[in-house]
């Protein structure tokens, strides 16, 4: 067999490469429009990829505007493309949110927006909601970062603070005609929790968006409360006839890439299973219960027989109490290290398809039997590195991280754990 840390990374790799703009974009553009302009609108951590991508199918420099993270652009011939921050959003990023509506509103019913969503769309369009400010929106989103809310918790708050999510892009370019061509990174690719859905109708209300901060106790700053208990900041809705025209396609998803890997597992020799393409839950948590399914393959061929590879997806949380910067992925491959403590013929990975794990320009890490001892022989603690939420600096130490760079895509958390 091929040596189980070099398996592990052709599986993420081959993740990453299902969802490269270039590979599954292509076939979901319509044809050049018979009349009206055609202009290119969007954000996440993918845009700028799937612009050039745009440009490169029609054979000619387009207009239009895409926001992407900081080290993710690329250049385009006509699109324009801006870099902000992620995942605190900026003033860069406020600033092309504001004029991409600008843009929007001066379309008319010839016109066609080809709008190219993916993850990380949130951060980048943080224009605020009448009575909010960015320097309240980065608050309220550090509050979030660190609660332990799921994705679909903070994009349903995210919404609901936004000029231009929750559907809100979409109603300012009619009565264009609106294609979104979406990159899903999130758990059962509901179109509106991707980049919080700037161009697609939203269910979840004022109220919602409300029990959510409650919830998690999200200090509001002053009137918030009041305007969302009475409505007043209500996203669009998906009946909204503002939204007649409009079109929405998902391109790329992890249930796709995981299947993408499972396909290099298989040619490998190995069978491969997966588990699922949204687990959620504390990283931790998730990780206690893969360990255990691993253990009852090792000790009784159940539920798949050894040698295995076990892949999932989704989006795990941490609640960071510590003092370290969290990284769910990392902090997941940390309790899985500690839950199975050293157990002979595992190995694992798990990392972010879009090259950064929670702040770090990491993507994640690799386990194998022998990391609990080589951390100890380091002098490292490992159970106290992960109550501090620090478990970066521990692979670190280890060199042990996956470091691919900006990957132009992101299909959410990869996971693989290598039974041999």
């Amino acid at each position: 067999m091929t040596d189980p840390e070099t398996l592990l990374r052709a599986l993420f790799d081959a993740a990453i490469a299902s969802a490269q703009p270039a590979q599954c974009l292509p076939p979901f553009l319509p044809p050049w429009p018979e009349r009206g302009r055609l202009v290119v609108l969007g954000a996440g951590k993918a845009s700028a990829e799937m612009a050039r991508v745009v440009e490169a199918h029609y054979g000619r420099p387009l207009e239009g505007l895409v926001v992407t993270r900081y080290g993710h652009a690329v250049p385009c011939q006509g699109i324009e493309v801006v870099e902000a921050a992620h995942p605190v959003p900026d003033a860069a990023g406020e600033e092309a949110a504001r004029r991409m509506l600008d843009l929007a509103h001066n379309l008319s019913a010839d016109d066609t927006v080809l709008c190219l969503i993916s993850g990380g769309g949130s951060a980048l369009l943080p224009l605020p909601a009448p009575g909010l400010d960015l320097a309240q929106k980065q608050e309220i989103n550090r509050a979030l970062l660190k609660s332990g809310a799921t994705i679909g918790e903070m994009n349903t708050v995210r919404r609901h603070l936004s000029a231009i999510k929750g559907g809100r892009l979409a109603a300012a370019c009619a009565p264009a005609r609106v294609i979104t061509l979406m990159i899903s990174d999130v758990p059962c690719d509901a179109p509106c929790i991707i980049a919080s859905g700037p161009t697609v109708g939203d269910a979840t209300t004022c109220a919602d968006a409300l029990e959510v901060l409650e919830r998690y106790a999200i200090p509001l700053p002053e009137g918030l409360q009041a305007a969302l208990a009475a409505g007043a900041l209500e996203s669009i809705k998906p009946d909204d006839p503002r939204l007649a025209r409009n079109a929405a396609h998902l391109i790329a998803t992890p249930q796709g890439a995981l299947e993408a890997a499972a396909q290099v597992a298989r040619a490998a020799g190995l069978p491969a299973y997966i588990l699922g393409d949204a687990l959620e839950g504390e990283a931790r948590d998730v990780a206690k219960v893969i360990a255990a399914m691993t253990r009852q393959v090792l000790r009784h061929g159940q539920p798949f027989p050894r040698p295995c590879v076990l892949l999932s997806g989704g989006e795990t949380t941490v609640t960071v109490r510590g003092s370290g910067n969290g990284g769910r992925n990392v902090e997941f491959l940390l309790a899985l290290a500690l839950a199975l403590e050293g157990m002979p013929d595992v190995y694992a990975l798990a990392g972010d398809t879009d090259g950064v794990d929670g702040a770090a320009e990491v993507a994640g890490a690799l386990i194998s039997p022998e990391t609990l001892a080589q951390a100890r022989a380091l002098g490292l603690s490992p159970r106290a590195i992960l109550e501090a939420n620090d478990a970066h600096p521990f692979f670190a130490a280890l060199g042990a991280q996956v470091i691919t760079g900006p990957t132009l895509t992101n299909v959410n958390d990869f996971r693989a754990v290598l039974i041999s």
